[in-house]
């Protein structure tokens, strides 16, 4: 499993520096061990912003901190981890990618228009102007978020995952170790090889997702 201080290290080679950094937290005292804690965390959270990746998705079930606001049913409080929110869902959908629509007592699941595919609910990220705090808005009661948040445990991501954030790193620490001309042009160098791991990263956590959308009424399901 690779440490922080291990795609560091990565991040120093890919750019030929010799130096081994012993500790990012503290700093060993190196000057390289300064610049990597210094822009690690900066290069994990932008990586992790880009794309929803499966090591960091979670889902939970909002507070409610108010209603009718802005035309929003409901204001809704946003985890404190949160990174990025991927999905509102309503808890009685069968799966993530179904809307139970309500009629008096009875659920009936209708698909929405559009190639029969089912999509979750509408959402907006805001400031909640009174509290100031960050909120969602929403017209879905009772709702749950499936949202992003930072991971900083590095034995959770994949290799891939690595190789980009390491290569992300090393666009970053280009400038202050090689400095002038050459700093900038191999950080723009660095910056070009990020986009191919993450492809390949992003490509890969994809692969383990696998949701067939579903008919869930029995009228059209009869007529399969």
């Amino acid at each position: 499993m690779a440490t922080v201080v291990d795609i560091a290290n990565l991040a120093l080679a890919l750019l030929g520096d010799k130096a081994t950094v012993a500790s990012l937290d503290p700093p060993d005292g190196s000057a390289q061990a300064s610049h990597c804690a210094r822009f690690y965390p900066i290069a994990r959270d932008a990586l992790q912003e880009r794309y929803p990746w499966g090591f960091a998705i979670k889902r939970v079930s909002l507070a409610l901190v108010g209603e009718t606001v802005a035309g929003w049913d409901y204001m809704y409080a946003q985890p404190d981890d949160m990174l990025n929110a991927l999905a509102i869902l309503d808890p009685d959908s069968p799966d993530d990618l179904s809307t139970p629509l309500y009629n008096m007592t009875t659920i009936y699941h209708f698909p929405i228009i559009g190639a029969g595919v089912y999509t979750p609910q509408q959402f907006k990220c805001e400031t909640d102007p009174v509290t100031e705090l960050p909120v969602i808005l929403t017209n879905q009661q009772y709702a749950t978020l499936v949202y992003s948040h930072t991971v900083t445990d590095p034995s959770r991501y994949s290799p891939l995952f690595i190789k980009a954030l390491a290569y992300e790193l090393a666009s970053m620490l280009a400038g202050p170790l090689l400095k002038g001309s050459e700093g900038m042009q191999v950080a723009e160098a660095m910056s070009s090889k990020v986009e191919k791991f993450l492809a390949d990263a992003t490509q890969s956590d994809a692969n383990q997702l696998r949701i067939d959308a579903r008919q869930n009424t029995s009228w059209i399901t009869a007529r399969a």
